[in-house]
């Protein structure tokens, strides 16, 4: 069985039986972080683009921790000139088996300039293949029709920004959820900063009353079990 527990922002927590995966760790500065940095722990990071609220904390909970970060490699490569000594570098449309599972970088619309202006590369989502589960974490994007390839895959669980702004609004992101055709959806990316407050239940509402999607809607801290 799998946990996961949502950090605010789009910030996941996924437990397996054999590791702990943390994703886009934004902690330190965020407004509705449950946990602080150095209260959290993982095996391995997964930095979906180089903007400072998804880069987040990776640099100082992986030299604490030893967590080896999967990112592009424009990313993992800038990383490594930040001490950071456990990198592993995809690239969009690759994917790697780990003795844990599999991760797949699939593509986003968005950007990915690091936090001192250094070139980020493309900025991505994940798909994650877990002990039989299959998780999208679209991470920061626009919405995209290729979005239905990925559903075929089969996702059992969907993880959406909704917090329109700088990614998918609630109308896109249940065109999304209309895509997809996962079985459980997690709403994420809102609520963080003013400019991307969205009411998540009435999202929820929108999805359940269009789709079979199962919508769970989260506070920070709160977990779900796949």
């Amino acid at each position: 069985m799998l946990k996961l527990t949502w950090y605010s922002h789009a910030c996941i927590l996924v437990e397996t039986s054999q590791t702990r995966i943390l994703v886009d760790p934004f902690l330190s500065g965020n407004p509705l972080a449950p946990v602080r940095e150095d209260e959290v722990a993982a095996e391995v990071i997964l930095v979906s683009h180089g903007h400072g609220d998804h880069l987040g904390d990776t640099v100082s909970i992986s030299k604490r921790t030893g967590a080896t970060v999967i990112s592009n490699f424009e990313i993992a490569n800038w990383l490594l000139d930040q001490g950071v000594e456990n990198v592993h570098p995809q690239h969009i449309g690759g994917g790697f088996d780990y003795p844990w599972g599999r991760v797949k970088l699939t593509i986003a619309h968005h950007g990915s300039a690091l936090p001192d202006g250094s070139y980020g590369g493309n900025p991505c989502g994940f798909l994650l293949y877990l002990e039989g589960k299959k998780i999208y974490h679209a991470c920061d994007t626009g919405l995209f029709y290729d979005m239905k390839l990925i559903g075929e895959e089969g996702i059992d669980l969907a993880i959406l920004p909704i917090g329109d702004n700088f990614t998918m609004g609630p109308v896109d992101a249940l065109r999304a959820v209309k895509l997809i055709e996962p079985a459980k959806v997690l709403p994420i990316h809102y609520n963080t900063f003013d400019v991307i407050a969205q009411d998540p239940e009435d999202w929820k509402n929108m999805v359940e009353k269009d789709t079979d999607a199962q919508v769970s809607v989260l506070e920070p801290g709160q977990s779900i079990e796949l």
